[in-house]
């Protein structure tokens, strides 16, 4: 999914607040309120008629909104994206943020539709969603199962350790060598979908010439951020949750810290952060010199991971190799 800005603003939004089953849709303007199947047939029916109500009455701008609600929302954004309308995916903690600060504490189903109708109708410069491609929405699929698998398999070995009746082991040792040999498939699966992909390939290439990125590295960083490449620096440390946050007020004056973004590539730069420290010259003299400044180990290594992510998105935006992947 990439993401685009937006700086017009929406007169006419179509919110939905997304269930397994049923949709809560509120209409603005007109306050109008309907639920509905969770299908794309009813909500392609819906958004037809919302777009032929805003022709007839030119009502400006129209925006479909709904919030992340793990993966049942994606029947709204497919739908919202084959009909050509604008759509974007709102954060559950942003959304909240802006009930609370218009005193809207009650919390329903419609209430919800209503708070994202007028979040959407009030937020400026939201980013707008875009559909993968086919070979990027196959690559998360991938990734992500892959990681089921390496969960599975590291809860599994955990609880090998504990076992104590000969066949509980039996049945451990079984269930190991299963998910190892399905690990294994899935990621060979992985690099071959990459490498049969010219844009993927080029992307992991390009990505692999800066020291101490690995493949595993690579597949998750497209996976899991594949607008990397089309961000400013900034925001893509934004959006790994790796930019710093200042926390000072008055004589407070707290450390920087970190949060929310995307724990999924957080995760993934963390082992390559270490391994940069190590044995990548210009990442080892960075985190050197902050080190000398003064800084926790903790944050030493939280800077690496943020340098990474930041260059990477040059590396992919600039379509060049890192400029030192010579000296290092």
């Amino acid at each position: 999914m990439t993401m685009n800005p937006a700086h017009n603003a929406f007169n006419h939004i179509v919110a939905f607040d997304v269930g397994k089953e049923s949709l809560a849709v509120h209409i603005l303007p007109g306050d109008e309120r309907y639920t509905i199947a969770n299908k794309p047939k009813a909500i392609r029916k819906l958004l037809i008629k919302q777009m032929q109500r805003n022709a007839g009455l030119n009502l400006g701008r129209l925006l479909v909104i709904c919030e992340a609600t793990g993966g049942y929302e994606r029947h709204v954004l497919e739908i919202g994206a084959e009909l050509g309308l604008a759509a974007h995916k709102a954060h559950g903690t942003r959304v909240r943020h802006f009930a609370s600060y218009q005193g809207l504490a009650a919390k329903t189903d419609p209430i919800d539709a209503r708070v994202l109708a007028i979040f959407g109708l009030k937020t400026e410069d939201l980013r707008l969603y875009a559909p993968l491609s086919p070979e990027e929405a196959a690559l998360a699929d991938l990734r992500a199962r892959r990681d089921q698998l390496q969960k599975m398999l590291l809860a599994e070995t955990n609880r090998l350790d504990h076992a104590r009746h000969a066949s509980v082991t039996k049945s451990l040792n079984a269930h190991i060598a299963m998910l190892r040999k399905a690990l294994a498939a899935l990621e060979a699966l992985i690099a071959a979908h990459i490498q049969a992909s010219e844009v993927l390939s080029r992307k992991a290439r390009l990505m692999r010439s800066l020291k101490s990125i690995g493949l595993k590295t690579v597949t998750a960083v497209l996976a899991y951020m594949p607008e990397l490449g089309a961000l400013c620096n900034a925001r893509a440390a934004h959006l790994a949750g790796l930019a710093p946050i200042d926390n000072r007020s008055g004589k407070s004056k707290l450390p920087s810290h970190i949060e929310a973004g995307r724990a999924t590539v957080r995760k993934a730069l963390y082992m390559p952060a270490l391994n940069a420290i190590r044995h990548n010259p210009v990442m080892k003299a960075f985190a050197e010199r902050l080190k000398r400044n003064g800084k926790p180990k903790k944050a030493v290594i939280v800077a690496v991971m943020r340098k990474l992510i930041v260059t990477l998105n040059a590396i992919l935006r600039e379509g060049k190799p890192w400029r030192y992947a010579e000296i290092a």
